[in-house]
């Protein structure tokens, strides 16, 4: 485990995963209660996710990039009971204070020695003076039920509070399994022992897709960047021999037109882009690196991962611009995923890659519904099947295409016209950097 001047050999994480349980358990954290964390992407992060569920708590993974106002609230419903907090957020934290009547205890964390500066919130100490006293390094966790909720984070729509999604035990190790059976092993895109992991998606965004978990069943190393400054996430590709990685496009497009990317070997370094559509062009921007992209597809509410978009091996020798068209499909179902389209009435497409409908989804690993919220849990899984709000098409060979969310299709003279396909069209002209497209009213088209 790698993050700024810290090293830890799996050995060391294990015995400091069992001092922080030792550590909550002395704060009176028991079963069923919350733990929360606002940290950037550290190994103090990763401790968590295996020490807070263990103990059979719940993990609450702070979006901080929310307002403070949807902070507190979040905080608030969750009913957090003890957070852990980077020196960073101290500020706000101190402003939203008096809403958080529900927590108990604060635990400070920072990527300094010392962490004199506690401030004026009720803390027990700070992370690494308090997993240095902690009795012992064996902690005797408990027995906890597979069902049991073991996270907790929250998602945003355009209107509205944020909605809490939350998954069990169950639902984490069998999204892990179902993602390692599909990445293990060799060729294009595929993960093996040697690699070395480094996440560029938030650990509060669905537990960085659920990837440090499949790290550490694959014992990987893996490199925490803090931060995420495209000059440093680059330093750490060059200097860790980081091999695999994920990320959004829009973070992919900022490593890309830094000038470090043009000058350092990035020939073995795989990157799964999702959270939105990566273009054609991009695609074909990250080949000429020599990077493997290729696209991955969930959402919160999917833990997230249920497509990868794997190049047939036929296509590996392929012109970049058909390559480019298959990285940017959304690609085939990993085991235990079933995945259709929908029709307005319910009834299921055919697979004939052209008749588009709503994405809808069954799988194991799905959360159950939204945390406090009956009505819209019911409204996601209507007919029995979890509503993505993705328009798309499945080919005859089975694979997935999002053409678009449902709320921003294009509905113009009568048809819908994907915004994604007209981006994907601008945004290969050289002049581009972005591009998005939206519909607006139009009294003789409708959009």
């Amino acid at each position: 485990m790698v993050h700024g001047e810290r090293r830890f050999t799996y050995a060391e994480f294990g015995r400091r995963v069992h001092r922080l349980a030792a550590v909550l358990d002395a704060l009176g954290v028991c079963a069923g209660e919350t733990v929360a964390v606002l940290d950037w992407d550290s190994h103090r992060y990763l401790e968590a996710f295996l020490a807070v569920p263990m103990l059979g708590a719940v993990l609450h993974t702070v979006n901080v990039r929310l307002s403070p106002e949807q902070i507190a609230w979040t905080i608030e419903h969750a009913a957090d009971d003890v957070i852990l907090v980077h020196e960073d957020f101290l500020p706000l934290l101190d402003a939203i204070r008096p809403r958080l009547a529900h927590v108990r205890r604060f635990v400070l964390l920072c990527d300094h020695a010392g962490g004199e500066a506690l401030g004026g919130l009720p803390f027990a100490g700070e992370y690494e003076a308090l997993l240095a006293a902690a009795a012992t390094g064996d902690f005797a966790f408990p027995e906890v039920a597979e069902d049991a909720r073991a996270t907790t984070f929250y998602t945003t729509g355009t209107t509205g509070l944020p909605k809490g999604v939350f998954f069990s035990h169950r639902q984490l190790v069998l999204h892990t399994l179902g993602v390692r059976s599909t990445l293990s092993g060799t060729g294009q895109g595929h993960i093996g022992a040697d690699d070395v992991y480094m996440p560029i998606t938030p650990m509060f965004h669905v537990h960085a897709w659920g990837l440090p978990y499949v790290a550490t069943m694959l014992g990987l190393k893996q490199v925490y960047p803090g931060r995420y400054v495209p000059e440093t996430l680059l330093k750490l590709v060059r200097d860790e021999g980081v091999t695999f990685s994920h990320c959004v496009p829009t973070i992919l497009h900022m490593l890309l037109v830094h000038p470090l990317s043009k000058v350092i070997d990035l020939s073995r370094w795989k990157l799964i882009i999702g959270g939105s559509a990566m273009s054609q062009a991009q695609a074909k921007a990250a080949q000429e690196r020599g990077i493997d992209a290729f696209t991955g597809y969930g959402m919160s509410e999917t833990c997230p991962i249920l497509t990868v978009a794997f190049l047939p091996e036929a296509a590996l020798d392929g012109p970049p611009a058909d390559q480019a068209l298959l990285r940017t499909h959304t690609g085939l179902p990993l085991p235990l995923v079933d995945i259709r389209v929908q029709g307005p009435d319910g009834a299921d497409l055919p697979r004939d890659g052209h008749s588009v409908g709503e994405v809808v989804v069954r799988s194991p690993w799905l959360t159950q519904g939204y945390l406090h919220d009956a009505e819209a849990s019911a409204t996601l899984w209507q007919g029995g099947v979890l509503h993505t709000g993705d328009i798309g098409h499945i080919s005859p060979d089975g694979w997935l295409k999002v053409t678009d969310r449902i709320k921003d299709v294009i509905k113009t003279g009568g048809e819908w016209t994907s915004s994604l396909q007209i981006e994907d069209v601008v945004a290969q002209h050289p002049a581009v950097a972005d591009v998005a497209v939206i519909g607006v009213p139009d009294e003789r088209w409708g959009e």
